[in-house]
């Protein structure tokens, strides 16, 4: 029998008095909290699992309200995810949702917040995301499979704060063009889904070493620690998705 362990972890860094961060694993969302520990979830392969992080806009209002939301309503809407039409469909109601929202509460005009994550089918994944918020392929090495929303960067330069789609973050309402992508599934796959509080501050390389040192709940801490030691700017949550079990 085959089934999905998640191990997931989200803290406000050292430099943000909140966390506008939050994170949906199946019927569970985590929204704007600090976990204290890495924790891990185990689910039997089969019906629909969804896992993602959503990162509130940074000097918006509100940030963490677009966050939580998303995350909501990917959790009720998890079990109908079946295929890219529906996980997109989805998205673009989570956006008409963020903007929905923002326009009852003047507090929350521009609110927004980016979006990533992967839908665990019996044969497949799903990869999707809406902003910077990235999902990595860690089964050999470190592979991105999500497509960052952001302006290509000049030489030297590993990160930037600007991004081109948001779920929200206007003024007026604007559409979205999720990014989804399907791919096979096999005994042994491995994904990190984060936020940019990770990727920022910590190199590519560091990451794939840490993933290939340690699994499950020590490998969390010890992607959670790098970026704590690299400054901590941002808040950082991260989700580890490993498939495991035999297929008789």
């Amino acid at each position: 029998m085959r089934y999905v362990t998640v191990t997931a972890l989200s803290h406000p860094g050292l430099m943000r008095e909140h966390n506008e961060d939050s994170l949906v694993v199946g019927p569970w969302t985590l929204c704007g909290t600090v976990t204290e520990n890495p924790q891990t979830l185990v689910f039997p392969l089969g019906k629909p699992l969804v896992v993602a992080v959503a990162d509130g806009m940074g000097g918006q209002p509100g940030g963490e309200v677009a966050s939580a939301l998303t995350v909501r309503h990917l959790a009720a809407y998890g079990p109908s995810l079946d295929s890219e039409e529906a996980v997109r469909d989805v998205l673009k109601l989570c956006n008409h949702a963020v903007y929905t929202a923002a326009d009852r509460d003047p507090e929350l005009t521009t609110m927004g917040t980016t979006v990533a994550g992967a839908v665990v089918l019996p044969d497949s994944t799903l990869v999707f995301n809406v902003g910077d918020s990235r999902v990595l392929d860690a089964r050999d090495g470190l592979r991105q499979v999500s497509v960052d929303d952001s302006p290509p960067l000049p030489p030297g330069q590993r990160s930037t704060p600007v991004i081109t789609q948001s779920l929200g973050g206007s003024t007026r309402f604007n559409a979205v063009t999720p990014h989804v992508r399907t791919s096979p599934l096999a005994t042994g796959d491995r994904y990190l889904v984060c936020t940019d509080g990770l990727t920022d501050p910590v190199p590519e390389d560091d990451v794939a070493g840490l993933l290939r040192a340690h699994d499950n709940g020590r490998a969390a801490f010890e992607l959670w620690k790098s970026a704590i030691e690299a400054g901590g700017p941002d808040n950082i949550t991260l989700a580890l998705i490993g498939i495991g079990g035999t297929s008789e």
